[in-house]
C-alpha cells in the first residue's frame, strides 16, 4: 500500500471518529430522554407512569436561542424550564398541539414566569411547508408570529397537509393584525429568512428530530401529538429537579 493511500484511509478514520463523537455528544447533551416515542395517530394514554429525570436547562444551550427579544419565543429568557417546539406548518399533529397544549403552557407555566417556550421550524412536507415557514417569519418581522401560527393553527384540518395559497397566507396575516400586509407578500415570496430557517431544521436534524411536532423540555424529548397531562408532567418534574 503507497504512503498516499494510508494517508488518506487514516484522514478518513480521523473524520469518522470525529462525527461519530459530535453525535454522541448531542444525544449525551440531550439526554435523548424520550418520554413518550409513539405514531402522533395512535391512541394516547392519560398519563405517563415514569417520567425520566430532567437533564436540566443547561441541556438547552445550543438547542433553544435564548435571546432577548426572540419574535419566536413565549416566556422570560430566565425561566427555570425552557421548551424548543420543532414544528410543520402543515402538519395537522402541530396544530392539534397548537389548539389543545399551547393554551394550557400559557396560562399555567409561561404567564407565571416558570416556561419559556421557543419555536423551531421543521418543514419536512414539502415547498408548501417551506412557503408557510417564510410567511411565518415575515408576520414575526411585524411582532405577529404568534398570531399567524394561531389563525393559521385554527383553520386546519384534522387530517392531512393542506396546501397553503398566497391569498390564505395573507389571510392569516390579516386576522393576526399584521400592519403592512404589501410588506408582508414581499418578505413571504424572498428569501430573506430561508437562512433562520435552513438553521432551524439543521438544528432538529441533529437533535434526531424528523417528525413533527417534537418537543424538547430541559433535554427530555416528547414526541408527537401528546395530550396536554403528558406535557404537564414532564414540565412539572422539570421543576422540581
Amino acid at each position: 500500500m503507497s504512503r498516499r493511500m494510508l494517508s488518506l484511509i487514516v484522514a478518513l478514520v480521523t473524520v469518522i471518529l470525529l462525527l461519530l463523537g459530535l453525535v454522541g455528544y448531542l444525544l449525551y447533551r440531550m439526554g435523548q430522554q424520550s418520554v413518550l416515542s409513539q405514531e402522533a395517530d395512535t391512541p394516547a394514554v392519560e398519563r405517563v407512569e415514569e417520567i425520566p429525570e430532567s437533564p436540566g436547562r443547561d441541556s438547552m444551550e445550543g438547542v433553544a436561542r435564548l435571546t432577548e427579544g426572540d419574535p419566536l419565543a413565549m416566556g422570560p429568557l430566565d425561566a427555570p424550564v425552557v421548551m424548543t417546539v420543532h414544528s410543520d406548518f402543515r402538519c395537522p399533529f402541530c396544530a392539534k398541539f397548537a389548539r389543545e397544549v399551547e393554551p394550557m403552557l400559557i396560562e399555567e407555566y409561561i404567564d407565571e414566569g416558570l416556561l419559556r417556550m421557543e419555536w423551531r421550524d421543521l418543514p419536512i412536507f414539502g415547498e408548501d411547508s417551506m412557503v408557510a415557514a417564510r410567511a411565518a417569519r415575515a408576520a414575526a418581522d411585524q411582532g405577529r408570529f404568534w398570531e399567524f401560527t394561531h389563525a393559521l393553527y385554527a383553520d386546519a384540518p384534522a387530517s392531512g397537509h393542506p396546501e397553503h395559497t398566497e391569498d390564505d397566507l395573507v389571510g392569516y396575516a390579516r386576522e393576526a393584525g399584521v400592519a403592512d400586509l404589501d410588506r408582508f407578500r414581499t418578505d413571504m415570496a424572498g428569501t430573506a429568512f430561508d437562512e433562520d430557517i435552513e438553521a432551524d431544521r439543521a438544528v432538529s436534524t441533529a437533535l434526531g428530530a424528523t417528525s413533527t411536532p417534537t418537543v424538547f423540555i430541559n433535554g427530555t424529548g416528547v414526541v408527537g401529538a401528546r395530550p396536554a397531562e403528558v406535557f404537564k408532567q414532564v414540565i412539572d418534574r422539570a421543576l422540581e429537579d
